[in-house]
């Protein structure tokens, strides 16, 4: 979400009914562009009016951005601008398709405007949860195959959907029924904080973009707080991650946002010089010749105990941390409906992520620390 490059003043024009749009020279130098300090995959660009929205990175490899303009019920959006889909803000009828959604419109207090979600169960705030059992949020079946007539008896004024290819028949069809979809590409930051910046996507859909920079300037404060506190020790203890699925062990690669965090609490992460944002597909040989010395392991998938993780595979008691019973996992940290807060919550609050990772590696930093993701196995 940073690193952009400095191009003065850029526009995107629609290109077919998919609203994909190439860039193209400003035709106004009354734009003032707005980049987010880490995340990649939007900005803004404001104009006396209205405000243009643009995507870069809907999808993992997308070669196209899509633009939207923003602007209030009663403005006239000038000929030059008409062929861009528009979304009067602030939004106030509204459909989220991943639960990294959630988050966003409680901080800025406007949860009450979501009226649907796919899975409502896969939701583990309580407080968005109250809204589900009141009947206030409608369950939209699964995510895959949304469920047409609810959507269209719902009729939102905005889908924010993602998509890992630029081909949905079913946002397609929304869109035609005067339903506007927006993707929203969070998952594919590979930052932590790049991830968190995209509250400011949220913040400019209801006209909050004060609001939503001041809550993200303050997560950001105290996760940059906190990779100063761990830079305190030299001490830095061996970790691995991930578990087998079949006969491929899966862990972060060393330029992903799992490795970011590691590096950032103080870890030594044993595959911290490996290449990639994704992940790693190992055999249990290669990693058990790393990971029979590592101190921590820290992200053991959907194991809770230590029984079932020595029931899964009997090779696990071969790495010094499952002996020492230094084995950490997020599985067991879920909301009443069986839905992960860690999956929901955590790419939006990497502070509390990094505090969690901070006080099982280096416990004397932060003593009074309570883990809300990372919990021992026990």
């Amino acid at each position: 979400m940073f690193r952009f490059p400095k191009i003065l003043f850029l526009l995107l024009l629609i290109i077919g009914c998919k609203n994909e749009v190439k860039s193209k020279k400003n035709e106004s130098s009354d734009a003032h562009i707005i980049r987010p300090k880490y995340a990649k995959g939007f900005y803004l660009q404001e104009f006396n009016h209205f405000k243009i929205l643009t995507v870069t990175q809907p999808w993992l490899g997308a070669d196209q951005s899509i633009s939207y303009i923003l602007a209030n019920q009663n403005v006239e959006i000038p000929n030059a601008y008409q062929k861009y889909p528009v979304i009067r803000i602030p939004v106030k009828k509204i459909v989220v398709t991943s639960t990294t959604h959630i988050p966003s419109l409680e901080m800025l207090g406007k949860e009450k405007t979501l009226v649907g979600f796919p899975e409502t169960n896969y939701i583990s705030s309580e407080k968005t949860r109250e809204l589900i059992d009141t009947g206030k949020i409608v369950d939209l079946g699964a995510n895959e195959s949304i469920n047409s007539e609810l959507m269209l008896l719902l009729h939102p004024e905005v889908l924010v959907g993602f998509s890992v290819n630029q081909r949905n028949k079913a946002y397609d069809n929304f869109e035609k029924a005067g339903i506007q979809v927006i993707y929203n590409g969070d998952w594919t930051e590979t930052s932590p904080l790049g991830k968190a910046e995209w509250i400011k996507f949220f913040g400019a859909l209801y006209g909050l973009e004060n609001k939503a920079d001041s809550i993200f300037d303050r997560i950001e404060k105290n996760y940059l707080e906190a990779v100063q506190l761990s830079k305190q020790t030299t001490n830095r203890p061996t970790v691995i991650s991930g578990t087998l699925f079949k006969d491929v062990w899966y862990l972060p690669a060393g330029e992903s946002w799992a490795a970011q965090f590691l590096s950032d609490a103080g870890a030594n992460y044993l595959w911290k010089e490996t290449k990639g944002t994704g992940s790693l597909s190992l055999s249990i040989e290669n990693v058990l010749e790393k990971a029979s010395r590592a101190d921590f392991w820290i992200g053991a998938d959907s194991f809770a105990t230590f029984d079932e993780l020595k029931n899964a595979n009997i090779h696990y008691q071969k790495i010094k941390a499952f002996r020492n019973q230094n084995v950490y996992s997020y599985s067991t940290t879920k909301g009443l409906t069986g839905g992960n807060l860690y999956f929901e919550l955590a790419p939006n609050r990497p502070d509390l992520v990094l505090k969690d990772l901070i006080h099982i590696l280096h416990p004397e930093l932060l003593p009074n620390h309570e883990n809300v993701f990372f919990k021992k196995l026990h």
